[in-house]
């Protein structure tokens, strides 16, 4: 399959498939070999494959969500996505699971089934991604200041992208503070060193500059 050219993702699938169909061939042939005689037990597995299909249902229902994960092909192996609340790369895409590698280097299995029926998120889409920051400021802070260093302090890190440049809006304001949206863009790589790496330029940048942040405060009211 490597050396037709096979989608990675149809790959993983097919073996996993093949894999069991040749499990199941193999125990039939054994069984055959010893002389148990599969066709006089026909009523009995067929009995059997029942009891076993109803305990089954959630791994067939994975198998069909693994089905049509590779009919619609939302992503596909070596894509960063967000599923089930786990945002990682995809490595294979089984049967009944996808195996995800999230930034801790932890391996996830999700689900084939709830995946399919999920919202999928695939960050990899169209190219470059942008990394969304957020980040806030005191109420009497030079909110132009703060966008235009932070501006700055985010094109200097190696990972981020010029082209398109980082974008600065404000967010919201209330609750003691003026939150920014920042968002530079990385390729898929470099996303978590620019996710992680700005934040701490822009904090740097901001102490430098004067550019404080919120305060957290407490009203007590006393009867």
């Amino acid at each position: 399959m490597a050396h037709k050219h096979y989608d990675k993702s149809l790959q993983g699938f097919l073996l996993s498939l093949l894999r069991v169909i040749f499990m199941a061939m193999l125990t039939l042939t054994i069984a055959g070999m010893i002389g148990i005689n599969i066709t006089s037990f026909a009523a009995l597995l067929a009995g059997a494959g029942l009891a076993i299909g109803a305990a089954l249902n959630g791994s067939l229902g994975n198998l069909a969500g693994g089905v049509m994960l590779l009919i619609f092909k939302p992503f596909k192996v070596g894509d960063l996505i967000e599923g089930q609340g786990v945002i990682g790369t995809v490595t294979e895409q089984g049967i009944f699971a996808t195996t995800v590698l999230t930034p801790e280097n932890k391996t996830v299995f999700l689900p084939n089934g709830a995946l399919s029926t999920g919202t999928i998120t695939n960050l990899s889409a169209y190219g470059n991604l942008s990394v969304d920051i957020t980040m806030a400021i005191a109420l009497d802070q030079d909110v132009e200041k703060a966008k235009l260093v932070a501006l700055n302090a985010a094109l200097s890190s190696e990972y981020v992208l010029n082209t398109p440049a980082p974008e600065i809006n404000v967010l919201k304001v209330g609750d003691g503070m003026c939150s920014l949206a920042i968002r530079p863009y990385a390729t898929q790589q470099n996303y978590w060193n620019v996710y992680f790496g700005v934040q701490g330029l822009v904090k740097l940048a901001w102490e430098k500059n004067g550019i404080s942040g919120p305060t957290p405060t407490r009203i007590v009211i006393s009867k």
